[in-house]
């Protein structure tokens, strides 16, 4: 595959100067880390890209004159939309809102088979920060509120045509990264399938921290195992992992919380967006930390389970694992409801600023990805590459109540590609304020992996064997780039002025 965008001479180029053995990967990315963040369409967050409102007073955003156009708000979307309401900018004063309904069913009755046209009636929700006609689902925000989002597809690589690997919320979605497989878990009505898929979400069965009625995944692999047979290193590390005590019997208690931009005390840890959790093979029940900071990423009684924290020990100590997936604490993590677009830009840059002034930068690639949409409204549908035809919950194709057949010897439920969300690739290798049109989902990150550092596949019905590829996001042929892209995690807006790509601000 890489063979069909470089040359022998060009790897051999790009592979000159990095500090760890290049004869373990496939490209120069010696270390990837994801940040996983939760619950944003490609709309909501860059339907009006690159162009901003800029409002006095508000981080102004003045795109490159090279700045590409990505599939998004045309004018008759902003003023003559399908749905009930036309999309509205949420200003940055507007930063906290309600949750959408995002569960598997509601988010095909949304799509009423590509129309499009149902999100009001379908995912709205008139809580506490949206409009009580339900109006609110349709809007989105631009460079004045996510700017450093913006920033970052200025500078680097983002795709306009990626998806939720299939409908519906946290869990799958999760699940779809780190294995490409929803199925099969042990049954929960309502929430897994009478043929073991999950479609919604509930706790894993291998966590202390886990509330009641928790599934677990009775079989398969997902990508931990694949790296741990391979010896590399490896890594979940979510805010609010470690314990703030043990009760009577062992068993941990996840307390720690932190205060959002409203005010409001939010838990850092959700067991339901941890999917090592779900598996046996993976999980770290008891939350136990590393047996020593040398041990993190390595195999021992954390099982390759950790407290963001626990990253950040490795990383500034040189031992940065090969593959680290990071999960912000709640109220970072960009979920409608508890959290919001400017928490969730402190997180990122707080993050990707540090990634940067590391050694390790040089050979590093960061991707940022989300696990669901929340509902929001994207105007794109992506391909259905896999069929599911479950009365109870398929409603794609709206009255018809299917998601086409379920193909015979595959399991239902796992009707997608789901809705349309943000992907982002940033890297002293990735393009430069490029935007991405190959179709992918959430597996495509599992397959990168699974490409990089050699480790075959998860194979059977896993979408990793349909997954598009990142490789087009990156630039192999040019050596690392020595600019960084320094950000303010208030503004958004760069630092460091001449040294990233965007210098018009």
């Amino acid at each position: 595959m890489l063979a069909v965008l470089l040359s022998s001479s060009t790897i051999a180029v790009a592979f000159q100067g990095l500090d760890t053995n290049a004869s373990s990967t496939n490209t120069p990315i010696q270390h990837l880390v994801i940040i996983f963040q939760e619950n944003v369409s490609f709309d909501h967050y860059f339907g009006t890209y690159p162009n901003a409102l800029n409002p006095a007073g508000e981080p102004q955003f003045v795109a490159a004159d090279n700045t590409p156009t990505v599939n998004g708000l045309t004018t008759n979307l902003l003023t003559s939309n399908p749905n009930l309401f036309n999309p509205t900018r949420l200003d940055r004063s507007q930063a906290v809102t309600c949750d959408m309904n995002h569960e598997y069913t509601a988010e095909q009755q949304a799509f009423d088979g590509g129309l499009m046209d149902k999100f009001v009636q379908s995912t709205s929700d008139s809580g506490a920060g949206c409009a009580s006609n339900g109006s609110t689902v349709m809007n989105y925000y631009d460079g004045n509120t996510v700017t450093a989002m913006w920033e970052y597809a200025q500078n680097f690589a983002m795709s306009d045509n990626s998806f939720g690997t299939t409908f519906g919320p946290s869990t799958p979605g999760a699940l779809n990264l780190v294995s490409g497989q929803t199925w099969p878990a042990t049954p929960a009505p309502g929430v897994v399938s009478a043929t073991g898929t999950v479609y919604s979400d509930a706790d894993p069965t291998y966590d202390d921290c886990s509330g009641t009625g928790t599934i677990a995944m009775t079989s398969g692999q997902n990508v931990g195992d694949l790296l741990s047979a391979k010896g590399l290193t490896w890594g979940w590390f979510e805010g609010g992992f470690t314990p703030t005590s043990y009760t009577s019997t062992g068993q941990a208690v996840c307390g720690a919380s932190h205060t959002n931009i409203a005010g409001v005390s939010v838990s850092d840890y959700s067991a339901h967006h941890e999917p090592f959790q779900y598996y046996a093979s993976t999980a770290n029940p008891h939350h136990l930390p590393p047996s020593s900071p040398e041990m993190i990423g390595k195999s021992d009684q954390a099982n390759h389970q950790y407290d963001l924290s626990q990253f950040w020990v490795a990383a500034n100590d040189g031992n940065m694992p090969a593959v680290s997936f990071l999960k912000a604490p709640r109220y970072q993590d960009g979920h409608a409801g508890y959290s919001d677009p400017l928490d969730e830009q402190t997180f990122l840059v707080n993050t990707i600023n540090a990634l940067e002034k590391l050694p390790t930068w040089k050979s590093t690639a960061v991707i940022i990805a989300y696990d669901d949409s929340d509902g929001w409204y994207d105007h794109v549908m992506a391909p259905i590459v896999s069929q599911s035809s479950d009365p109870a919950t398929d409603a794609l194709l709206g009255a018809i109540g299917l998601c086409g057949t379920t193909p015979a010897g595959s399991p239902s439920d796992r009707c997608g590609y789901g809705p349309r969300l943000p992907l982002l690739v940033i890297s002293p290798y990735s393009k430069q304020n490029f935007v991405d049109n190959t179709l992918t989902d959430q597996s495509s990150i599992l397959k990168f992996i699974e490409y990089n550092w050699n480790l075959g596949s998860i194979g059977g019905t896993s979408f990793d064997q349909k997954a598009g590829t990142l490789l087009n996001m990156f630039d192999f042929a040019h050596g690392p780039k020595a600019s960084e892209l320094i950000l303010d995690p208030t503004t958004g807006l760069p630092t460091n002025h001449g040294q990233g790509e965007n210098q018009q601000h």
